[in-house]
């Protein structure tokens, strides 16, 4: 339920924007997709890993695709699907290197401890915004949301209560939070009237079971890729953006593997999850999947921490997940009637709930406290794991070096924190 939502926002994305050809992808279609791929892959990621974590295509992602590659650099959707066909390639190449893996294993503790922490604040974040209590402000960042709406009361009581019930350690919680919340808002939508305070979220469907378009016909959006960019712009072109997307792929799914595993309490006495060298592999053929079925990259989602919090711990989790998306294909106007404000509460108290790796941190210590700190607040501020990560990896390697303590940065920290560089300054 609290990841259902990508179902309805992916399409919406990445069918905002028209190629230059004049081509535009259609709703059904990437729906369909999205449902095929995220189910696949959670599946998949269940099985071969035994974790509790699910895959779906990747927020933030869609629309560097829909907006920097096809909006801005004008390339043809077959084009900007085979970049994002091209990272998830090279991110399998490194995962099979063990290059992955080594990045993963060299970054100290405190900031594994940080990451996890950010990602909570993250969720909170993203939790509060779609509850309708923070909002963008205007000649500030943020600022107070319309909380005299009834979507907030919504939020607001669906908060209080799952709060409640995780106070009286009720299982499944988080849940009948959820069903709460999405039948009072229903409720509220038909004693206004249609479309009043949820628009058509939140609505009963007048029916329940779709049939899912866009695997065949004409318009199908699987495996149509185009590799002419690389000629178009060019070589230095077509590696900077490919290492771009492929740099926020490679690294959000690191900060949102070390996160739920810790919070799972997964992490062996070193600090590493065994066996990660398989949920790597799966999250890599994610992007390459997702390229190929015009659903853009597939990732590992932050989201997972909400089943975990309910006592997930094995590939299970991932697996009713995945049925779940397939089901998605066909079940899609009945979980339209979920709206974001019903998720919103699960999100919030998911954050509060990975907040307590806050107390692992030496803070004082300023070489690694500081990197933490700007980990953990760069990460939702930006809305960004990628950017959380780069910005603690520069700090604690620029500290380090400069404090003489060569030894404590490992060379492949030093190689992160420079990709890391070109990353922020590759816009430039």
């Amino acid at each position: 339920m609290v990841m259902a939502y990508i179902i309805f926002v992916n399409p919406s994305i990445l069918g905002s924007v028209t190629d230059r050809a004049g081509e535009s992808l259609s709703f059904p279609a990437v729906l369909t997709v999205s449902c095929l791929t995220a189910g696949t892959l959670s599946i998949l990621m269940g099985i071969l890993s035994n974790y509790p974590f699910a895959m779906a295509p990747g927020m933030g992602l869609n629309a560097v695709v829909a907006y920097q590659l096809v909006g801005q650099l004008e390339l043809t959707w077959p084009e900007a699907m085979a970049v994002v066909f091209l990272e998830g390639a090279i991110i399998t190449v490194l995962v099979l290197t063990r290059l992955r893996e080594a990045i993963m294993e060299a970054i100290p503790a405190a900031l594994k401890q940080a990451i996890a922490v950010g990602i909570g604040l993250f969720i909170a974040l993203i939790g509060l915004v779609n509850g309708g209590l923070v909002s963008r402000g205007r000649g500030t960042v943020l600022t107070l949301g319309p909380v005299q709406s009834l979507p907030f009361a919504v939020f607001i009581l669906g908060l209080i209560l799952t709060a409640a019930l995780l106070a009286r350690r009720v299982r499944g919680a988080l849940l009948w939070g959820i069903l709460f919340s999405t039948f009072l808002a229903v409720g509220v939508n038909h004693t206004l009237g249609e479309g009043r305070a949820f628009g058509n979220a939140a609505l009963i469907p007048e029916q329940f079971v779709g049939f899912p378009e866009g695997l065949w016909g004409p318009h199908a959006v699987l495996g149509r890729l185009d590799f002419g960019f690389l000629f178009r712009l060019g070589v230095a072109s077509s590696l900077l953006v490919t290492f771009s997307l492929m740099l926020s792929d490679f690294f959000d799914t690191m900060g949102t593997v070390m996160g739920l595993s810790s919070e799972a309490g997964l992490l062996n006495q070193e600090g590493k999850l065994p066996a990660i060298r398989r949920v790597l592999l799966v999250d890599s053929l994610g992007a390459a999947l997702g390229g190929l079925a015009n659903s853009s990259s597939n990732t590992t989602f932050i989201e997972s921490a909400a089943g975990i919090a309910e006592g997930g711990r094995t590939g299970l989790t991932a697996v009713v997940v995945g049925l779940l998306f397939y089901l998605g294909m066909f079940l899609n106007p009945l979980a339209a009637m979920i709206p974001k404000e019903a998720t919103a509460p699960a999100l919030v108290l998911v954050g509060f709930l990975m907040m307590s790796g806050v107390r692992e941190i030496s803070w004082n210590r300023l070489d690694e406290a500081l990197p933490a700190f700007m980990t953990m607040l760069v990460m939702p501020f930006t809305y960004s794991i990628s950017n959380g990560i780069g910005a603690g990896l520069i700090t604690y390697a620029a500290l380090k070096v400069l404090a003489g303590a060569f030894r404590d940065v490992s060379p492949l920290l030093i190689v992160a924190s420079l990709a890391f560089l070109v990353y922020f300054l590759a816009p430039a």
